[in-house]
């Protein structure tokens, strides 16, 4: 599980061939305790639990690097090496 980014604290990760459970291109974020998955590019949340003021910033840096994201998906899904994609500045 490759982190291909990190910004205030909150780790974004996204597995290899992970189709199976959200069926949808997702990444996972990570922050202390708390952990959640959100859909690209829509960056609904789609599972777990997260702080409102880090999902926030979430939603905004997946809208803002949607593209990247999905690029990085289909590398995802073949088993391939990842980009990392920058932090929210």
């Amino acid at each position: 599980m490759p982190t291909i980014s990190m910004f205030y604290g909150v780790l974004v990760s996204m597995y290899f061939m992970d189709t199976s459970e959200h069926h949808m291109p997702h990444i996972h974020v990570y922050y202390q305790d708390f952990e959640a998955v959100f859909a690209i590019p829509s960056a609904e949340q789609l599972a777990g639990n997260f702080p409102k003021n880090k999902r926030r910033l979430v939603e905004a840096w997946i809208e803002i690097h949607a593209e990247e994201l999905m690029a990085d998906w289909s590398l995802a899904i073949e088993g391939r090496d990842l980009f990392r994609i920058d932090p929210l500045k």
